[in-house]
């Protein structure tokens, strides 16, 4: 029997679907999207925040509504690409300020994100700045402890003019001893 032997279905089903090997890593999917890079799209939204912020910015759109209106009021009627309503340079306002509040607010967020980071490698810090006052204080009141223990200079200095005052004594009571230690002559008076 040359045949194959087995389903029909089966080996209709294992030509429709091509094996996949769980060793190897799949293809590359075809994306829809272009890749970009979050990062570098994220510092582009700062830089135009930024920008957005200054009065450079103020001045330089200042300047361009001037222009924009000074040219459509002054310039030949065939010239004139916006009349008087100006309705292109309200749509021009608008669709820059709808780019302008979502990269502001990218951009708030990264720096929210940075200030998270911040304060959280602060709030570390400081765990360890009070974890090692804690340990030194610790150390401290050993030391302390164990200087109580220790003769300092103080005390040795208190203990060598007790000693001082004591020999001083028994020179004075070995030169003069008391008169009721001394016997009394009778012929003494």
């Amino acid at each position: 029997m040359a045949t194959d032997e087995r389903d029909p279905r089966a080996v209709a089903e294992t030509q429709r679907r091509p094996r996949t090997r769980l060793d190897q890593p799949r293809p590359p999917r075809r994306k829809i999207l272009p890749d970009y890079d979050p990062e570098a799209f994220g510092r582009l939204s700062e830089r135009i925040a930024r920008f957005l912020g200054t009065g450079r910015f103020i001045v330089w759109m200042t300047v361009l509504i001037i222009a924009w209106v000074a040219w459509n009021v002054a310039a030949p009627d065939h010239l004139r690409f916006d009349t008087y309503p100006f309705i292109f340079l309200t749509l021009m306002l608008s669709l820059q300020a709808s780019y302008a509040a979502p990269l502001i607010l990218l951009a708030q967020n990264r720096q929210d994100d940075r200030d998270r980071v911040n304060l959280e490698q602060d709030r570390k810090q400081n765990e360890r700045s009070i974890a090692d006052t804690e340990y030194l204080s610790r150390e401290v009141a050993a030391l302390r402890i164990g200087l109580g223990e220790v003769a300092t200079r103080d005390w040795i200095r208190s203990e060598l003019q007790d000693l001082l005052k004591e020999l001083e004594e028994q020179q004075r009571t070995a030169v003069f001893p008391p008169e009721n230690e001394r016997g009394r002559d009778v012929d003494d008076r």
